[in-house]
Parts: C-alpha cells; sequence; structure tokens
C-alpha cells in the first residue's frame, strides 16, 4: 500500500510557481535589496507561493517534469523574475547616478556614506535621492503591482514559453539606455544652476583677482543646490510618479514580447 502525502507534480508546479517569485523578490526595488536578511526573503517568497498558487495552478504546465528539463524550466523561470524586477531598478539606478553628478558638481565628492539598500558608499545627495525615491515607491503602491505581475504573468506568459530572441532584450536594453536621460532630468536644474554659479565666480575671479574664488566657491554651489533641490521636489516627484505608473504597461510588453508575440 502506497502512502502519498503531497503528489510529486504538484511539488515540482510549486517549485516553478516559487522561482519566478523568488527572482521577483531577489531583484525588485527595496525588497531584493541587501538591507534585507535572505532569511526574510526566502519565507516571503515562501508564503507568497502559497498565496498565488492555488490561483494560477490551472496555467502552469501539467507534465511529469524529468530532473533536466524541471532544471531549465526553474532556471528560466528565475530569470523571467530577475527581469521584471531589474526594470524598476533601472528608476533607481538613474535616480542614484543623478545624485552622483549633482554631489561631485556640488563639492561632495569627498563625501560618501554607506548605502545598506546597494551595499557600497554612494554620495550624500544620491543617498538623499534614493531616500526619497524608496518614499514616492511605497506612497504609491508600487509594490502591490509586483504582486498583481506575479499572478498576470502566468496568464501572459506560462513557464515553458520564455522567448529571448524576439524583442525583450532590445526592449531591456532601451531602458538601460534611457537612464541616462532619466538621470539628466533629475539633476539638470541644478546642475544649471551651478554652471551658471561657476561662470558668475569665474567672471568675479577675474575682476578681483585677490579673491579667493576657491574658498568661496563651496559654501555658495552647497548653499545653492540644497536650495534648487528643495524647490524641484515636486518635480522630481512628478517624475517618478510618471516612471512607476509606467511599470504595468512595461511588464506586460515585455511578457508579450519575451511569448514571441
Amino acid at each position: 500500500m502506497e502512502l502519498t502525502l503531497v503528489p510529486v507534480d504538484k511539488i515540482q508546479l510549486a517549485l516553478i510557481c516559487l522561482a519566478r517569485v523568488a527572482g521577483i523578490f531577489g531583484s525588485m526595488p527595496i525588497f531584493g535589496s541587501g538591507q534585507v536578511p535572505a532569511r526574510a526573503k526566502t519565507i516571503l517568497a515562501l508564503f507568497m507561493t502559497a498565496l498565488i498558487f492555488p490561483a494560477v495552478e490551472s496555467s502552469l504546465p501539467q507534465q511529469d517534469f524529468r530532473p533536466l528539463a524541471l532544471g531549465i524550466t526553474v532556471a528560466n523561470e528565475a530569470l523571467l523574475g530577475i527581469m521584471l524586477g531589474f526594470i524598476a531598478r533601472i528608476i533607481f539606478t538613474a535616480v542614484e547616478f543623478g545624485g552622483t553628478i549633482v554631489g561631485y558638481q556640488m563639492g561632495f565628492a569627498a563625501a560618501n556614506v554607506y548605502d545598506p539598500q546597494n551595499q557600497r558608499q554612494v554620495s550624500l545627495v544620491s543617498q538623499f535621492q534614493n531616500v526619497f525615491a524608496i518614499l514616492i515607491f511605497l506612497a504609491l503602491d508600487v509594490h502591490h503591482v509586483f504582486i498583481r505581475v506575479m499572478v498576470d504573468s502566468y496568464q501572459l506568459l506560462p513557464p515553458g514559453l520564455l522567448d529571448l530572441s524576439g524583442q525583450a532584450i532590445p526592449f531591456i536594453m532601451e531602458l538601460t539606455g534611457n537612464m541616462f536621460e532619466l538621470a539628466v532630468r533629475f539633476s539638470a536644474p541644478i546642475l544649471a544652476v551651478l554652471l551658471l554659479s561657476g561662470l558668475v565666480l569665474g567672471v568675479l575671479s577675474r575682476v578681483f583677482p585677490q579673491l579667493n574664488v576657491f574658498m568661496l566657491s563651496f559654501p555658495i554651489n552647497i548653499g545653492m543646490a540644497f536650495i534648487i533641490i528643495g524647490l524641484i521636489m515636486d518635480i522630481v516627484a512628478g517624475l517618478l510618479s510618471r516612471e512607476f505608473s509606467a511599470l504595468p504597461q512595461r511588464f506586460n510588453y515585455i511578457l508579450q514580447a519575451l511569448k514571441g508575440g
């Protein structure tokens, strides 16, 4: 008499579901950062898999997987989750890059702090803008978008249909290129004011040679930069809101492209 508590095919399907969910949680902003313990990520991924598995079980391939085929499918699902999380991380990378440029221009080149989210040294302005982006991310409930895409992605792209020969990779490359444009948008007003300040100080150095422009430029640039940062907070929040609002459309496009459609 054979006693089976959980069928093997159910375990395989749950493992496939877990791979996609774990890939998303491991790469999405905030929850996929280094400051979240690995044990917490694992528990969260298992808990979310247990919640969505009954809803997406009908979309999972109903077949008996061999070890090699199961491994390939799990790897594809993890890769898909990482790609979805990477699309959102590009926005935070643009924010950090723009803050780094501003920090260097305003005189904070040597003033760095440890960023626990990315586990490296970043400039003060970069860390400030990164925290601001996190607050906008949570205030707009963008993390709920990832929960919805975990369920909807199985309808748009069932496991086993990952096709990297279409427009998916060019689309990700295009988003990565747009990251630099987005970083310039975040930092352009501050850089323009700092450029104008440099021109004025340059003229003053020619008119008054005895003036120590180098020492005078630090407090002026830092003060003006902080004033402009405070004035453009609404503009930056609007840019971030627009980028975060576009994530569902981007997720839908990448899933259709990976399907080959």
